[in-house]
């Protein structure tokens, strides 16, 4: 049965509707054929969302029925709108920080070891995950005050924090200047492993883990703990190997 369906969606020289292009790939994986009406001027789209007594394009009908805009046409699909709590955002960044300490003891085996591979790694790790708050950090302090114990009773340390990081993978990376490394860790790391086995196992609080940024749905638990006690103890790895 060949299912078609209409798709208004909003193409001028100055804007190309996102929703109105997700929607029709939505449509097209589903099987549908598209009717597609293209409304090229500001007054096409308005016309059309008085004819339909709507606010907003795109707008998708469906055997007669209209379905709605592309939040409207995931929900007919099936989809839940609820945003799932998921580690996906920080397993990728893992993987990448892997990925490329690999590319880079690949490209000079005879200086890597294995030492030094951890250390690279995570401090790209450090990097990317400082690199994500920097985005928006008035949405990571707002995410963060949530549960470390530090930032609620000084706020500005969490607007230094993801600076702090960045530095701290940094230097890392270049194997430099440990004795400020060091301390940046020992320091971010500890308080933040302190902090979110508080909030996680003791307080049994549900929260999301700012880990990656402020709007992410990555749930405050093992993951962000075992982050902060990886960082503790590369510090110590350090402390030991560089001073005795």
């Amino acid at each position: 049965m060949n299912k078609t369906a209409t798709l208004y969606r909003m193409e001028t020289k100055e804007h190309i509707c996102p929703f109105g292009l997700r929607a029709k790939d939505l449509l097209r994986r589903k099987g549908y054929s598209i009717d597609e009406k293209i409304l090229a001027t500001r007054q096409e789209a308005d016309d059309i969302k008085a004819s339909l007594n709507v606010k907003t394009t795109p707008q998708v009908i469906i055997d007669g029925e209209r379905v709605g805009g592309f939040d409207d046409l995931q929900h007919f699909f099936g989809k839940n709108d609820e945003k799932k709590a998921s580690y996906f955002p920080v397993i990728a960044l893992f993987l990448i920080a892997a990925l490329t300490t690999g590319v880079l003891a690949y490209s000079q085996p005879s200086t890597t070891s294995f030492q030094s591979y951890v250390m690279q790694f995570i401090g790209f790790s450090m990097m990317m995950l400082g690199l994500l708050k920097l985005q928006n950090v008035d949405s990571f302090v707002n995410g963060f005050l949530g549960y470390d114990l530090l930032a609620q009773r000084y706020v500005p340390y969490a607007y230094v924090y993801p600076y702090a990081e960045v530095l701290g993978g940094l230097l890392m990376i270049g194997g430099v200047l440990p004795e400020i490394s060091i301390p940046i860790m020992l320091f971010i790391g500890g308080i933040g492993g302190v902090s979110v086995f508080k909030a996680v196992y003791i307080d049994k609080r549900e929260l999301k883990c700012a880990c990656v940024g402020g709007g992410s749905n990555v749930p405050l638990g093992f993951v962000s703990f075992s982050e902060n006690a990886v960082m503790f103890g590369a510090a110590i790895w350090m402390l030991i190997s560089t001073f005795t």
